[in-house]
């Protein structure tokens, strides 16, 4: 299986963190921001990332397609065990909901950030905004903080007490803010701030987070 794009993106790090919990290493291929020529175009026609392919898997042709919720999709299918999106009707709808949260709003918030602050100035290498990038860490990313330290539990899982697409969603994104020096402030968000340092420090996240911590500090 390979995925194309660039772990700096969250949906692409979320993918490879969902894979790697199933004890899947799929081969990962430079794909988006004019990378990955006609092989990643195939499998994202819009050329967002990330992108994916399993050869032969299709009757023989190889099987493309892009989003990350689909291909995690596709993945827990093929690959039930271990179980990281529910069955339980209940369990199902709450990861279901999470993974919207951290994609829509999370992941949203993080972009005007890491774009900004980020991607605009070492990569290519134009300005950003940085009232757009204040703004959003003032104003937009407290209430969701506030909002995870009303629902995270104590046992440090969003649902059914375990791992499972809900908390590889949600903490994801954080892993770019991690790379702005934006931390969670311990004092006044302390269970949030000790459940996504807890899942980003598994080993399903902890080689990605290193070597996009190499990449970044290279271009500080």
């Amino acid at each position: 299986m390979i995925v194309y794009g660039s772990t700096m993106s969250p949906f692409v790090r979320k993918v490879m963190a969902f894979a790697a919990e199933k004890g899947i290493v799929p081969e990962l291929k430079n794909g988006g921001m004019g990378r990955g020529g006609p092989e990643f175009e195939e499998a994202s026609p819009f050329r967002k990332m990330p992108g994916f392919r399993d050869p032969g898997a299709d009757k023989g042709r190889d099987f493309c397609i892009s989003d990350s919720t689909a291909i995690i999709t596709y993945i827990e299918a093929k690959f039930p065990e271990p179980n990281l999106i529910p069955t339980d009707p209940i369990a199902r709808a709450r990861t279901v909901w999470y993974e919207e949260f951290a994609d829509t709003m999370v992941c949203a918030l993080g972009g005007k950030l890491f774009f900004n602050r980020f991607v605009a100035p070492k990569v290519l290498k134009i300005a950003g905004d940085e009232s757009i990038a204040a703004a959003a860490e003032a104003t937009e990313l407290p209430p969701l903080l506030d909002y995870l330290e009303g629902v995270v539990p104590g046992s440090g899982f969003l649902v059914e007490d375990r791992i499972t697409l809900a908390d590889l969603a949600v903490c994801s994104p954080f892993v770019n803010l991690d790379h702005l020096s934006v931390v969670i402030d311990p004092v006044r968000w302390p269970g949030t701030a000790a459940y996504v340092a807890a899942i980003l420090a598994r080993p399903s996240f902890a080689p990605i987070i290193a070597k996009e911590r190499a990449i970044v500090a290279a271009m500080a």
